[in-house]
């Protein structure tokens, strides 16, 4: 699998909206393998790690955000499952989860329910070690501003608490886990 040849599939490369896909996902693929590299009592598989980091914000461009370049119909909250749609349609199912799983920290139906999310109803919550762990990575950085730099582990939890205490408590607990 070649993660580069699928997003060039999608997007314009060396755009502005390919270039905060790419180096954005270039800092969570880095930090994620970090956390194999130093956990291999986790046995997560360092490969689809990557693969998966490169590909997990593939459906962004589908959506409305324009200050990330993206002119789509839809809500960027949508990006997750539009993504496991185009990975599916490539062939790649655990890829294609990894993609709808990675928001915040995860979405249960209870909170699409109760949040009325524009999202498919049903649980969007990290089950595999490697979806945890890219989940995780991806909360350090952020599309719209430093593209490279993480952000500190407070910053973290105070942008997760607007969306609940119990994304605060995963977060705190992939913590432990991982760093």
């Amino acid at each position: 699998m070649n993660p580069e040849f699928i997003i060039a599939k999608y997007y314009c490369t060396q755009s502005p909206l390919w270039y905060t896909l790419t180096e954005h996902s270039k800092a969570v693929r880095d930090k994620a393998l970090d956390i194999v590299s130093n956990h291999p009592e986790l046995e997560a598989d360092a490969q689809f790690v990557s693969e998966a980091a490169l590909l997990h914000d593939i459906g962004i461009y589908l959506t409305n955000a324009p200050d990330l370049h993206c002119h789509g119909a839809l809500p960027y909250i949508c990006h997750g499952y539009l993504g496991r749609e185009l990975l599916e349609k490539e062939g790649y199912p655990a890829h294609a989860l990894v993609s709808e799983r990675h928001t915040g920290t995860g979405l249960s139906l209870i909170d699409i329910q109760q949040q009325k999310l524009p999202v498919p109803q049903r649980d969007m919550l990290p089950v595999t070690i490697e979806e945890q762990i890219i989940c995780f990575a991806d909360k350090f950085y952020s599309k719209s501003r430093s593209l490279t730099t993480p952000k500190s582990i407070d910053k973290v939890i105070k942008s997760m608490r607007k969306h609940g205490e119990h994304q605060v408590k995963r977060f705190e607990e992939w913590c432990e886990m991982f760093l």
